[in-house]
């Protein structure tokens, strides 16, 4: 109903006609939020991969979204493609993967909290890099996911350790 009294696309046909050429882009949808309030009508497609999106993957998508969307009888908007911020909660494990090599604070059933460096998704255990002791030696606890409730990326101003990022399972430059 919202797209006949705004004359935007609605959600709904936003992903219907991208989803299919996004994916054989290798890039998956991951929300679109249509704001008729906002001067002007703005169209958000918030998309990722595997390796994230840089700039001439905004680009590409960009372009693929503009002219499959112009194919629509819509009043005039402005398209945004974006990637998900970093303080995205990470609530699939498809986000996990994603975010692997990356400083992250999860937050437990219990109500703890766990800061350290998100290693890999395995039978329904991630691994975290943690440091332990006065010294920060460094260890990879497993925690359950399923006891994870929230689990955000951390902001990094300066490079991790080689080791951290090899107990990580990364090699450095995929992060």
């Amino acid at each position: 109903m919202a797209e006949r009294s705004t004359g935007l696309p609605s959600q709904r046909q936003v992903i219907e006609l991208l989803d299919g050429e996004f994916a054989r882009a290798g890039y998956d949808i991951e929300d679109v939020l249509v704001d008729a309030s906002a001067r002007p009508p703005r169209v958000t497609v918030v998309a990722d991969a595997d390796g994230g999106l840089d700039l001439d993957a905004v680009a590409e998508l960009s372009r693929l979204a503009s002219a499959l969307l112009d194919e629509l009888d819509s009043a005039p908007y402005v398209l945004e493609v974006t990637s998900p911020g970093v303080d995205r909660p990470l609530t699939t494990d498809k986000h996990f993967r994603r975010a692997r090599g990356r400083r992250v604070e999860l937050t437990l059933s219990d109500g703890s909290t766990l800061t350290g460096r998100l290693g890999e998704l395995r039978d329904g255990v991630v691994g975290l890099v943690v440091k332990d002791g006065a010294r920060g030696a460094l260890s990879v606890r497993d925690v359950e996911r399923d006891s994870i409730t929230k689990a955000v990326v951390q902001v990094e101003f300066s490079p991790p350790s080689p080791r951290e990022l090899e107990l990580a399972g990364q090699t450095g430059r995929e992060t």
